[in-house]
């Protein structure tokens, strides 16, 4: 079950802005830290260093998308 609904069909919540980002940063992250581990440049350490910032911002977007999409009842709310 993902947040409480039957596993036949996913949805991605209510913040789907914050879940494109997240996979963005993820994708742009691995291409440039694959580029810098492969490519034969000059400057591969920058890339290196940069892809794994921007896979370590991309968890702080996951970490987001995640809290913000959790639903608790109006029951067990103490109001």
């Amino acid at each position: 079950m993902l947040l409480g609904r039957p596993c036949g069909r996913c949805h991605p919540g209510r913040c789907v802005f914050i879940l494109v980002i997240a996979l963005l940063c993820d994708a742009a992250g691995l291409v440039v830290l694959l580029l810098g581990i492969f490519a034969t440049l000059n400057y591969w350490d920058f890339l290196v260093y940069t892809g794994a910032l921007i896979l370590a911002l991309s968890l702080l977007f996951w970490i987001a998308w995640y809290s913000f999409n959790i639903e608790v009842p109006l029951e067990k709310l103490d109001l």
